[in-house]
């Protein structure tokens, strides 16, 4: 599933591709995603101007000068082609945008994504935004923040508070085992155990993390490319995600003893530790 680095990574290449065109047409080939996409989208977006490209959590936003904005959410498998001329469409080419700079074509197999609009002065109000915490790189994410947030969870696994929406926006389940790698945290230790010194180390990492990841045009695992069909190749820079049974780029302990990177489940989701080191 496309993660904050991968949708920022998708967000810029569209910013850069396509510009603030005006949208000259839009086809909904097929509208059945995790929502219905309007029936009347083309009606609404066709003929107005972009303004903006924005990455608000998971989604993308994509502000025009009609006092609407795109909400696009890529899902499981969503990935975005941009093109100078309208190629011959594959199975699960969903929606064709065109533009006075090129087209936009959104495919998603597994169709668990999201299109659709809202009023741009509504976007907060929205079902979809309302609840958010904090974006990883906002400057209201500090380690008073994070403190108070995790304490309001004391039971809860720091590995799921961290993909908890509602408490830092964005961070999926690659990032968050290697930003609690490079924490030195365990996955399983309680949120409500998580010092203040260790809320501001978490924020850094997160960070650090976050901005590597993108920097790599994130994380290649199954579905994910990036906009020109090439592959993220940060997953090559993964410590410990998807590496069971390997050491760590860090660890100095006997592998034979320690049996190397820990899988666990957590949530219904895989989680990698080396429990040498992230205590």
């Amino acid at each position: 599933m496309p993660e904050l680095p991968e949708v920022e990574t998708i967000k810029n290449a569209v910013a850069k591709g396509i510009g603030k065109a005006k949208i000259l047409s839009l086809e909904v080939r097929n509208s059945r995603l995790r929502e219905e996409v309007p029936a009347d989208i083309a009606q609404k977006i066709v003929g107005a101007t972009i303004l903006n490209y924005r990455r608000i959590a998971k989604y993308i936003v994509v502000d025009l000068d009609n006092g609407l904005s795109l909400i696009w959410h890529m899902g499981m498998s969503g990935k975005v082609k941009i093109t100078d001329t309208l190629p011959e469409l594959e199975k699960h080419d969903h929606i064709i945008i065109l533009t006075t700079n090129g087209y936009v074509i959104y495919n998603d197999p597994r169709r668990f994504g999201l299109f659709s609009y809202i009023a741009s002065d509504e976007l907060f109000k929205n079902r979809y935004f309302a609840k958010l915490g904090a974006d990883p790189f906002d400057e209201k994410l500090n380690a008073e923040y994070l403190y108070d947030k995790l304490h309001k969870h004391l039971k809860t696994p720091i590995k799921i508070s961290l993909l908890d929406q509602t408490i830092i926006a964005g961070i999926g389940n690659i990032y968050a085992s290697e930003i609690l790698y490079e924490s030195r945290i365990s996955p399983i230790r309680e949120s409500g155990k998580i010092s203040l010194e260790e809320c501001d180390l978490l924020i850094k990492n997160t960070r650090k993390v976050l901005q590597k990841a993108i920097k790599a045009g994130g994380s290649t695992l199954r579905d994910y490319k990036k906009p020109d069909g090439s592959m993220g190749y940060f997953q090559q820079q993964h410590c410990v995600y998807n590496k069971t049974g390997l050491a760590c780029p860090d660890c100095k302990c006997d592998i034979i003893k320690t049996k190397g990177i820990r899988r666990i489940v957590q949530g219904g989701r895989s989680t990698f530790y080396c429990e040498s080191l992230q205590k």
